[in-house]
């Protein structure tokens, strides 16, 4: 099995987790391979596995800074009702609108992050695709360098438009 594929039960890379993994196949939405596989398209950027598990970070190529993490988060720690393991993919995004989508299905308080910055959405939901992609793009814009502007050189009294000549009237 590659990483990425889900199954039914899944142990982790340490051998210690058993739990089940919620199935996210067929027409369920989009998966974490389909997720890997249009960040790839978009930005050309692979997913790093820094903790040896199934867990993976997606980092800016221009300032190696993180724009999105892919987790395998159990469903309780969500406050979920259901039983085993799901996907979430945290992303940078807007405080205002990471308040205003909390209170909706498939979105969480970051897990692990910073809970005022991130957020946690469920993938392999169908609904949450478009949005995905959406913020996901937001968070990688945000984690964007930024541009600095160029200062420009101060106009002096008396210079003239092409910055040239200094002439002075004297009466």
């Amino acid at each position: 099995m590659q990483r990425g594929e889900l199954s039914e039960a899944r142990i982790c890379a340490t051998g210690c987790c058993t739990k089940p993994h919620i199935k996210q196949r067929g027409s369920d939405g989009v998966t974490r391979q389909e997720l890997f596989t249009w960040i790839r398209q978009q930005y050309g950027t692979e997913p790093e596995y820094p903790w040896h598990d199934w867990n993976a970070v997606l980092r800016h190529n221009d300032n190696n800074k993180w724009y999105g993490v892919v987790l395998e988060v159990s469903a309780d720690k969500l406050g979920l009702p259901e039983v085993g393991i799901i996907d979430v993919l945290n992303v940078k995004s807007d405080p205002l609108l990471i308040g205003s989508l909390r209170g909706q299905d498939g979105y969480f308080p970051a897990y692990h992050m910073n809970k005022e910055k991130w957020l946690s959405i469920q993938l392999g939901k169908p609904e949450l695709d478009d949005a995905i992609k959406d913020l996901l793009s937001l968070s990688h814009e945000l984690i964007a360098p930024k541009k600095r502007n160029r200062k420009l050189p101060a106009n002096n009294p008396g210079d003239s438009a092409n910055g040239k000549e200094k002439e002075t009237d004297k009466g």
